[in-house]
């Protein structure tokens, strides 16, 4: 990848590439992987983008399917992953963040269904309902009463009622 097509087309997404893959990983090891194998994605599929949508709706869309696709890997290889049991382990490398409050979020988003979890992330971001569907490839009808759903979860986990 050269470094003019990284500075110039994944860096100024790069917030957003950070933040989808630290929603699907629970390690630092896992978390740089993700980011890696996100950027050489979008390095290698630059030439499919069509200019249908916005290029930051594109890296959005890469990044989740990217994330998606190692997350089945791993599970289909017998890795151990479980979302909604994080080892202590798994919880004291994904602290290597430092916002305390942030940390929380992260592991109770880690702790909703893959979908769930990209749709959340576009909520946080302010995109539309219009722009989370077209992301995700659903109707944006469902994608309001699937973000009040998803609320409901996250208050549950952070305030100790799921495991």
């Amino acid at each position: 990848m050269s470094s003019d097509f990284y500075t110039s087309s994944v860096l100024p997404y790069a917030a957003i590439i950070i933040k989808i893959c630290r929603a699907y990983t629970n390690t630092q090891v896992d978390f740089e992987d993700y980011y890696q194998e996100v950027c050489l994605q979008i390095w290698k599929s630059k030439d499919n983008f069509r200019g249908e949508s916005e290029w930051a709706t594109w890296i959005y869309r890469l990044s989740l399917n990217v994330c998606l696709t190692l997350l089945k890997k791993k599970k289909s290889s017998n890795q151990y992953f479980a979302s909604d049991a994080l080892t202590e382990e798994a919880i004291e490398d994904s602290r290597d963040f430092t916002d305390e409050s942030l940390n929380l979020l992260y592991d109770a988003i880690r702790q909703l269904s893959e979908v769930d979890r990209g749709v959340i992330l576009l909520y946080l971001e302010e995109k539309s309902y219009q722009e989370i569907a077209d992301i995700i490839g659903t109707n944006p009808n469902n994608i309001g009463v699937r973000i009040k759903r998803i609320k409901g979860r996250l208050q549950k986990i952070l305030h100790g009622k799921i495991n």
